[in-house]
């Protein structure tokens, strides 16, 4: 059967009563209404045990002495032991323990063997002692296990949620990276065609597609700002880029690119490394077809001094021609230099004496 929790209290708190009282009956010679009084008594007073330990034990004495209160005694004397460990009440506890049941009542030396009822005095008084204390220690070492195993607990949260905190900025700065320079290639091919088509209705489709990948930018800015401050569910990963994908994305830019890209001193390149390259080369574009239009575009790719070497140089942007009208969310080049950074490189970015502007990044081939 098995007990409810009301019920296993109860029996904690009365079972050692029961037991105190059901003891002074027990083998016990005729006693006296005042002596037997004093025995059930000091079985009766252990309902106090857990709130008054050592007053229980004083009052359990007169009835160890005169009655028959011994195992009482004991229960006392355990609960003194486990609750109230001090080293001066727990002496005075025992030797009382000891002298109520070494010493004879009516007071009678020559009655008994006092040696061996000495020794049982003792053993019986260090057995309660060493119980309260055996039960004291398991009860403390559950709880430092208890707080030690919340602790862990509590610092592998803090680890996850570091983890998925790190996790959300790499996956904002690949967004950013991504959609925005794919927004912009549309951007770009619809005012290409709005220039080219004299159709009103075609041009009208353009401006139409124009419009909504701005307003895809500016919802872009605004779900990058949401993801770096709250928690995601779980993101399926793709293949991240590598340098063996640049000439795909050199196409797509439609932009007068000159590429010097030594590919065969760059295969040994880590993965981070190049992956730190190709969104350099992307951003810099995407820069490119916002802030200067119809420039050229020259790319450096070099490995030299077990370090790679990115450069994206553009000129000013070609005469007539009108920057894009496509919100920046500023993210670009700051994501570009903490991820350079990351890896123990350096990252400058400016314009230059001609006009134009300069990305250069250096980022050693021992890391990714």
């Amino acid at each position: 059967m098995t007990l409810t929790p009301t019920q296993r209290r109860l029996l904690f708190v009365l079972g050692p009563v029961v037991l105190g009282v059901a003891d002074t009956f027990i083998g016990a010679a005729p006693q006296s209404t005042l002596v037997r009084s004093l025995s059930v008594g000091a079985g009766l007073v252990l309902i106090a045990r857990l709130r008054m330990p050592f007053a229980t034990l004083l009052a359990t004495v007169p009835g160890m002495y005169m009655g028959s209160a011994w195992l009482a005694g004991l229960i006392a004397l355990y609960t003194l032991s486990r609750l109230r460990p001090g080293r001066l009440l727990l002496t005075v506890g025992t030797l009382l323990v000891i002298a109520a049941n070494f010493l004879p009542y009516p007071l009678d030396l020559e009655a008994r063997d006092p040696w061996a009822w000495a020794e049982s005095s003792v053993a019986t008084a260090i057995a309660a002692i060493a119980l309260g204390r055996a039960v004291a220690l398991r009860g403390e070492l559950a709880t430092r296990l208890r707080e030690l195993t919340e602790g862990r607990a509590r610092e592998d949260r803090l680890l996850a949620d570091h983890v998925l905190a790190t996790e959300r900025a790499q996956l904002a700065r690949e967004m950013h990276d991504v959609v925005a320079h794919q927004v912009s290639l549309i951007s770009l091919q619809a005012g290409a065609l709005r220039m080219s088509t004299a159709d009103p209705a075609s041009r009208e489709h353009a401006d139409t597609i124009r419009t909504l990948a701005v307003r895809t930018l500016e919802e872009l800015r605004h779900m990058v700002g949401v993801l770096r401050a709250a928690g995601g569910g779980p993101v399926e990963r793709r293949p991240q880029p590598r340098l063996s994908d640049l000439p795909r994305l050199i196409g797509e830019s439609a932009l007068d690119v000159d590429a010097d890209i030594d590919y065969q001193e760059c295969a040994s390149c880590p993965e981070g490394v190049e992956r730190a390259a190709f969104r350099i080369v992307q951003e810099a574009l995407t820069n490119v077809r916002k802030h200067a239009p119809g420039a050229k575009v020259r790319i450096r790719l070099r490995c030299a001094d077990r370090e790679l070497q990115v450069e994206v140089r553009n000129a000013a942007a070609a005469p007539g021609a009108a920057p894009l009208d496509l919100p920046s969310g500023g993210h670009g080049l700051i994501g570009l230099s903490e991820r350079v950074h990351l890896l123990g490189g350096f990252f400058s970015a400016g314009p230059d004496d001609a006009g134009g502007f300069r990305v250069s990044a250096g980022i050693p081939m021992t890391t990714g």
